[in-house]
């Protein structure tokens, strides 16, 4: 089987993970948390430093969880997580969503989020997730959607931010937009049983606006990103600069409100 892959377009500089360890399986999975049984097996994708991971571990006791990301260098930090939780029902790996080096029906829920819009094949990720998936499992996916994302106050620098990434990561071979994408990737890689929902990250709070201001002005100009959008001729360093500068001016604003919307989707295997 080939191996499709796209180059992450945010990499994992202090800024990215700034917002990825912030990341738990309430604020994050909760659409999923309801189907979750103690004894499950679960196939965690693109886990990065695995603050998810350590909680979808938490919830199956009598469970395992294995943890995969397509980045070498982030498992060490993952396997730190759940280390310091006292985890002993997690395992790591090197992992390609296109191509997993698992059995078919091995996992009771094969669970991914914020991946198929770095990926180069979607839908060949969503027909190997089906692969690996017991009969009767679940394949649980949620991806943010930057076109839906929505802020005030309106900004000519933060317009600039929102074209500026979707032109980086399309340039990288993702889909940015992917949240409203899923449920047709799933009806397109053959699902049949697909429960869609939404749901949404909002940050109005003093200390809100300057953590997610802060960490995407700093990475804007310092990340992977800044990099590939500069390789790439994407934009200058000044125009960069400028983007960053806008986020900062935003996070000041004492009336500040930024969201991100989700798409979601759960995937039942038919038994």
């Amino acid at each position: 089987m080939s191996k499709e892959t796209a180059v992450y377009t945010h990499g994992h500089h202090e800024s990215v993970l700034r917002s990825h360890t912030w990341r738990t399986a309430l604020n994050s999975a909760a659409y999923l948390l309801p189907s979750l049984k103690p004894h499950m097996k679960i196939l965690d994708i693109g886990c990065g430093p695995g603050t998810i991971t350590a909680d979808l571990a938490e919830l199956v006791p009598d469970g395992h969880v294995t943890a995969v990301d397509h980045a070498p260098g982030i498992l060490d930090q993952a396997r730190a997580t759940a280390a310091e939780r006292g985890l002993e029902n997690v395992e790591f790996a090197v992992a390609d969503v296109h191509a997993l080096e698992y059995p078919d029906e091995t996992f009771c829920v094969v669970h991914a989020h914020q991946v198929l819009q770095h990926v180069g094949d979607p839908v060949q990720a969503l027909r190997e997730m089906y692969r690996v998936t017991k009969p009767g499992g679940l394949v649980a996916v949620r991806d943010s959607d930057y076109a839906a994302m929505t802020w005030y106050p309106l900004s000519q620098g933060m317009d600039d931010w929102l074209d500026l990434y979707r032109r980086v990561a399309r340039a990288n071979g993702g889909e940015p937009d992917a949240g409203r994408r899923l449920r047709s990737w799933a009806l397109t890689a053959g699902f049949t049983d697909v429960t869609s929902s939404s749901s949404t990250w909002c940050y109005a709070t003093a200390e809100e606006r300057a953590w997610w201001s802060g960490l995407w002005a700093d990475r804007t100009v310092a990340s992977a990103y800044a990099d590939r959008a500069t390789e790439g001729g994407h934009a200058t360093a000044e125009q960069l600069n400028a983007v960053s500068e806008a986020w900062r001016e935003w996070g000041r604003q004492e009336d500040a409100w930024f969201s991100v919307l989700h798409g979601e989707i759960l995937c039942r295997k038919p038994a």
